[in-house]
């Protein structure tokens, strides 16, 4: 059995993770600076080296899930010290824990290290990061950083999340397509959505199979290709809100701080082959989320 720390966990993966953990012989301990109301959780600022050290030697820990980091794409343009923190610093505070006690970082990135050069294929995991912005550069120091500890780790960039959990653009266009007689949904912008609990049960197989010899960057999303425009038309017709006409536009009609990865479709054939994951479907897992939201 296997002590495992999830940091972040009153996010959406954490929050998937606490799911997950309850079909496994591990043992989890839920950690966040904030609390949430119907769930045990222990206070631990991962910015504090300290902290971390004094909670891994304290529980024994085997294996920390770093589902923690600043993830407003727009707001860390203009905090770009604290996105660092988070997604830097913290991270390798995690791993140099790690490497104290031989354990194992899994670390969760995104597909935002990718953006600036043009392609269209799958992005596999050598493939060179150029960031277009603050936060998908902060990330990628966060994966440098790690690597460069030594620590035993498995970095897992993903993209496009989405749950039952928190804020996120399926559980906005469910009110949206609700709400409003038409909407504008960028089509020029492509990538995969990823279910949070898919992501928590491939990290789980990790967890499982990990042996030490694995090391290094691997890509999970759900399967498949869309835009955020087909993301949208999905969402309304599983949500049984097609009433609402959704229209396609470009992102030039939204003005952002960031320019996001035009094309950011994961390959995820390397956790495949090595961890034997299962990769559901995009509108299947789709489906499973929005069935759920409904029954709430």
């Amino acid at each position: 059995m296997k002590t495992v720390l999830i940091t972040g966990a009153n996010g959406q993966l954490g929050n998937e993770m606490r799911i997950v953990a309850k079909c496994s012989n591990d043992r989890y301990i839920f950690t966040d600076v904030n609390e949430a109301e119907g769930v045990e959780t222990t206070f631990l600022d991962i910015t504090d080296l300290e902290a971390v050290r004094r909670i891994v030697s304290e529980y024994k820990v085997d294996v920390i899930v770093n589902c923690a980091a600043y993830t407003n794409v727009d707001a860390a343009e203009s905090n770009e010290a604290l996105a660092e923190k988070l997604n830097a610093t913290a991270p390798e505070n995690l791993a140099f824990a790690m490497k104290e006690t031989n354990g194992l970082l899994i670390q969760i990135s995104t597909d935002y290290v990718f953006g600036k050069e043009p392609y269209n294929i799958p992005c596999k995991e050598d493939q060179k990061g150029t960031p277009t912005g603050v936060y998908g550069m902060t990330k990628l120091h966060g994966e440098q950083r790690i690597a460069a500890t030594g620590c035993n780790h498995i970095i897992i960039r993903t993209a496009w999340l989405y749950s039952e959990f928190g804020k996120n653009f399926c559980k906005t266009m469910m009110n949206l397509t609700a709400t409003k007689p038409q909407l504008k949904v960028v089509f020029d912008q492509v990538g995969t959505p990823t279910y949070a609990l898919d992501l928590a049960q491939a990290i789980a197989t990790v967890i499982e199979k990990f042996d030490g010899s694995q090391n290094g960057i691997y890509h999970y999303s759900n399967e498949g290709v869309c835009s955020w425009f087909d993301f949208t038309k999905m969402i309304a017709e599983y949500n049984g809100t097609t009433d609402c006409d959704v229209q396609p536009c470009h992102s030039n009609e939204f003005p952002s701080p960031v320019t996001r990865p035009s094309y950011s479709v994961l390959d995820k054939t390397k956790i495949k082959e090595v961890f034997g994951v299962n990769v559901p479907y995009w509108t299947d897992s789709l489906k499973k989320c929005i069935s759920n939201l409904k029954k709430q």
